[in-house]
């Protein structure tokens, strides 16, 4: 300022000594952040030099010194810091004795130099802060990936179980009207005609269904979409396993009422591989189902008088073993009474159903096949 405003007589011209000791007390903040106590040691001597051997124009302000100390507060270790902390009141204490000598100065200085230290940890603080917060987040970015994956590998599990009992239920009965159609063609050709319609209907319906799954993966969300089955429908499934060779029964016990989309359609397709097993495997002339509405639990019962346990793969009865689990019941296989037939018996508790505490994909498939059924009402 001395060389743009003149200034007052009787005060003394600014030197280009004065002007290069205040320059040596501004230029090692450059690296303030890899010396901080250096740098405060180095900024507060350049500022007591001036003081005390050039008679400058005017008393230095104190910025550069409030710079490394807050410099010092914020990436010094605790010692290094409560130290110089220690330190630097008695060396503000002595500043202002030297010169103004007034209690209003000193209470001002000790202010300012303690609000530079408390900036320096907050700024700590704040970057802590924020760093908990983006790792916070990366978290929540990985769990939401995890959970997307789990959820894609449920889906993958579920089609598989789908594509499976559809395929083998529909092929199952469609080998055995046609192994028993050219017998029934020599002996009774009406006979023969009817396993025709037979293998005409399951493949037709098997198409449907099909189409159906294959739907549901396609990316156009206006295609119209059938209905899950549900337990209505079990009577027309009865009824085309019945044409196929074995005697099928289909009882309800107990006092009715909806267990939900989900259930209903886990139970169809209980019953579906569980008739597939029995016409591809058992070699039985009797089938009884029975769905049992009781008071704690919903419990199918599929058991026939066939060979028993033996034959097949077993991925069909981990299937309903799983679909069971979905919705929080448990799936018993194995002989029937007496070491007779193969059974099936799942249970499923109401509590689940009735009370909304079922898992979040429980409720998000119940909700996924009330929105299907309702679009394939209005289509």
């Amino acid at each position: 300022m001395p060389f743009v405003v003149p200034r007052a007589p009787g005060l003394p011209d600014a030197t280009w000594t004065a002007y290069g000791l205040t320059t040596l007390a501004v230029v090692p903040l450059v690296a303030r952040r890899r010396a901080p106590v250096v740098i405060l040691i180095a900024v507060l001597a350049a500022g007591a030099l001036y003081e005390f051997t050039v008679d400058g124009p005017g008393q230095p302000l104190p910025y550069t010194g409030l710079v490394a100390f807050y410099t010092v507060a914020e990436l010094s270790s605790p010692p290094k810091r409560i130290g110089i902390a220690v330190l630097m009141a008695p060396a503000v204490v002595a500043s202002v004795g030297l010169g103004s000598d007034d209690m209003r100065e000193l209470l001002f200085s000790l202010f300012v130099f303690a609000a530079a230290y408390a900036f320096g940890r907050f700024t700590v603080t704040r970057r802590a802060y924020l760093r908990a917060v983006e790792d916070r987040a990366r978290q929540l970015e990985l769990t939401h990936r995890i959970e997307a994956e789990q959820a894609a590998a449920r889906e993958r599990a579920r089609i598989a179980r789908e594509m499976h009992d559809i395929l083998s239920h529909a092929v199952s009965l469609m080998i055995v009207q046609a192994e028993a159609g050219p017998v029934a063609v020599r002996t009774a050709p009406e006979r023969a005609e009817a396993a025709f319609d037979a293998i005409s209907e399951t493949g037709r319906d098997a198409m449907v269904q099909l189409r159906r799954m294959l739907g549901v993966l396609r990316e156009n969300e206006g295609s119209p979409r059938e209905p899950q089955p549900m337990l209505a429908e079990l009577p027309g499934l009865v009824a085309r396993v019945r044409g196929s060779g074995p005697a099928v029964s289909y009882e309800v016990t107990g006092r009715p009422r909806p267990p939900g989309p989900a259930v209903e359609t886990t139970l169809y397709r209980i019953v579906q591989e569980a008739l597939t097993n029995v016409v591809r495997h058992a070699d039985a002339t009797t089938v009884r189902i029975l769905l049992d509405h009781g008071s704690e639990a919903l419990t199918l019962t599929v058991a026939d008088d066939g060979r028993g346990p033996g034959g097949g793969s077993g991925l069909g009865l981990v299937g309903i073993r799983e679909r069971a689990a979905a919705h929080g019941g448990t799936a018993r296989t194995g002989a029937g009474p007496g070491g007779r037939g193969f059974r099936v018996r799942v249970t499923i508790p109401w509590t689940r159903q009735e009370s909304g505490t079922g898992s979040r994909q429980e409720r998000e498939t119940e909700m996924e096949m009330e929105m299907e059924q309702r679009k394939g009402a209005e289509s």
